[in-house]
């Protein structure tokens, strides 16, 4: 970012983490208008203000995201800072005219720091930087807890083919990976002999919370309505061609449509280029038109 954003401090002790926690209630949260609008500040005139301020409005949600990772025994204030990094990263490339929320954008862009720093941290993992490599680390134990492999040593055949096939990869790394971390104990053993935590309460649930599913869920039949009402906007011909190219799960051929409608396939691909880009226009302009109403009051107090 062009000028310096100075977010608080952030101390590893209890009682500091504590006070940074208790500080950062006190930034307000931002309404979908004002998050629109200091997002257009920071995209189009690098309004650094604008940026502080959708920075600071979300600094829970890192905290939120970062308790997730305690159970890798790093330091919950190093997660959090590298969480935050994330986070003005995601600010950074933030488009607030796609119609998405911040907080939605920014989990991925948090997470993905945050996870970067485990991997860079835990010795273990140190050379496994592989996207498999990286799958299997944050999510072994999880499936293991699933079908219940929970006993020390190497896994059995069975066991690393079907957790090969949930996660995508191969056998082998399953057993490496397996072999790197030790091996898993019971979900209820705790963490040391004189602890009463148990590994069950530091596993972290990478699905998503209730309120990130309801979001997403309104945001996609917001889109929908909006492609809905764009079709409309295209001719017969057009709307045909779009829904045969870009809305089927097996798309149409150009020979196809050349002769269902008669003409060259370069036609058809002319056709399907202009209504794709009119379909993108009306579907900008009705998400701008969702929220134009909303800036109005704003502006006229700004002004």
């Amino acid at each position: 970012m062009a000028k310096q954003v100075y977010l608080p401090a952030v101390a590893s002790g209890e009682g500091s983490l504590n006070r940074y926690l208790q500080e950062i209630r006190q930034f307000p949260m931002l309404t979908p208008e004002e998050e629109y609008m200091l997002g257009k500040r920071w995209k189009e005139h690098g309004d650094t203000e604008a940026a502080h301020r959708l920075i600071t409005s979300h600094l829970r949600l890192v905290a939120k995201i970062s308790m997730g990772y305690r159970g890798y025994g790093l330091p919950i204030g190093e997660v959090i800072s590298e969480g935050n990094i994330g986070l003005m990263q995601a600010v950074k490339k933030f488009e607030p005219d796609k119609g998405f929320k911040l907080a939605t954008y920014a989990m991925w862009w948090i997470k993905a720091a945050i996870q970067e720093f485990v991997l860079r941290s835990w010795s273990l993992v140190k050379i496994g930087t592989t996207a498999n490599q990286k799958k299997l680390f944050f999510n072994l134990r999880r499936v293991k807890s699933q079908i219940q492999a929970l006993d020390e040593g190497d896994l059995k055949p069975d066991q690393v083919k079907l957790i090969a096939k949930k996660l995508g990869v191969e056998e082998s790394e399953v057993v490496s990976m397996n072999r790197r971390m030790g091996g898993d104990t019971s979900l209820n053993a705790p963490l040391k002999s004189e602890a009463e935590s148990e590994w069950q309460d530091f596993l972290v649930d990478e699905s998503d919370n209730q309120e990130a599913v309801l979001v997403n869920n309104e945001e996609s039949a917001q889109r929908n309505g909006f492609l809905r009402a764009a079709l409309e906007k295209l001719t017969d011909r057009e709307r045909r061609v779009i829904e045969a190219r870009k809305l089927r799960d097996e798309p149409a051929t150009l020979d196809d449509l050349s002769k269902e409608f008669d003409v060259s396939r370069e036609r058809i691909r002319q056709i399907e280029v202009r209504a794709f880009e009119k379909l993108q226009k009306a579907v900008r302009n009705a998400a701008q038109a969702a929220l134009a109403p909303k800036q109005r009051p704003a502006l006229t107090a700004r002004a």
